[in-house]
């Protein structure tokens, strides 16, 4: 009797423990849940900023390669305009002369001819009045497209400024795991998996924040400057469990731990920094190689310099 009720005993501890688990299983998915649900909406929202950026920035690129051109083409006017100007100065000076001599005449033939150099300069007064106008909106279309050709000129020297200054900040992380480089305008921070993550995990490492936070202190001395992370994986499907069940939640989920950890840096703007994963789509090399995919495991930090004087120039022309 006493066997059957230690045995009845033990049967109830273990169905009230597996009921205590499994509630707390559920809170834990349900939670997850939402966080999944938070961040997704998030990734829509900053992948559409981040894709209007892209566009304003290729926009600037495409006015500044015809900068060049339309300079040209305005000197070319200007010396147009000049010739132009000198012609109806020697003309004045011409019907002048014949106007002063002909005054002398007094026949109805010398007055009609009077009457006709007379039109002939007033003409000549009004083409000179449209050549100023038209020299005045010359000289302004110049001094902006002037003054475009200048900012852009400082938006590239400040990226080159930025670069050297990440890199100088990073030094200690060149060649583990780590990049610094410049392409389309725009300074781009490599992070490979190994300096950051374990395998199919988010956490990010001891060493990978000491690089973040070192990145996070460059980032608050420039608040002219646009983040964007980028969370990238292989092309290998990840099988996982709970919320993260494959490679587009593993992608968001680590961009989105890698921005935390910039914000703990507060004088970061939380404003400034975009958040998306990219999952396999994004490959840096394409080979199905262990080499290849393990570059592929990547964070990228993206930097781009705020492009809103350009904007109100470019809007202004």
């Amino acid at each position: 009797m006493k066997k059957i009720n230690r045995t009845l005993i033990l049967v109830i501890a273990f169905f009230m423990v597996s009921c205590v688990s499994v509630k707390k299983f559920n809170d834990m998915q349900g939670k997850l849940g939402e966080e999944k649900n938070r961040l997704n909406q998030q990734l829509v929202d900053l992948t559409t900023r981040n894709t209007e950026l892209n566009g304003l920035y290729e926009r600037s690129l495409s006015q500044k390669k015809t900068i060049s051109d339309e300079l040209e083409q305005i000197k070319l006017e200007k010396e147009q305009l000049n010739q132009s100007k000198e012609n109806i100065e020697r003309e004045k000076a011409n019907i002048e002369s014949q106007y002063q001599a002909l005054k002398k005449g007094t026949s109805s033939e010398i007055e009609g001819l009077l009457n006709e150099l007379q039109k002939t300069r007033d003409d000549l007064n009004k083409r000179e009045d449209k050549l100023r106008e038209s020299e005045k909106v010359l000289q302004d279309r110049n001094s902006k497209l002037l003054e475009l050709q200048e900012v852009l000129k400082q938006k590239e020297e400040a990226v080159k400024l930025l670069k050297q200054k990440v890199t100088d900040a990073l030094m200690g992380f060149q060649n583990n795991g780590l990049s610094v480089f410049e392409k389309n305008g725009k300074v781009y921070v490599s992070l490979e998996e190994r300096l950051l993550f374990k395998s199919g995990q988010w956490d990010v490492d001891p060493r990978g924040q000491q690089a973040l936070k070192d990145l996070a202190a460059v980032l608050a001395q420039n608040k002219d400057i646009n983040v964007m992370v980028e969370g990238h994986t292989d092309d290998v499907p990840m099988h996982g469990v709970n919320q993260v069940k494959d490679n587009w939640d593993l992608s968001v989920m680590r961009a989105t731990a890698v921005t935390k950890v910039l914000l703990l840096n507060k004088q970061i703007d939380p404003v400034r920094i975009i958040s998306a994963g990219r999952s396999e789509y994004l490959p840096l090399e394409t080979d199905k190689t262990a080499e290849s995919r393990q570059k592929n495991r990547r964070t990228e930090i993206i930097l781009t310099p705020r492009l809103d004087e350009i904007l109100k120039l470019l809007e202004s022309n």
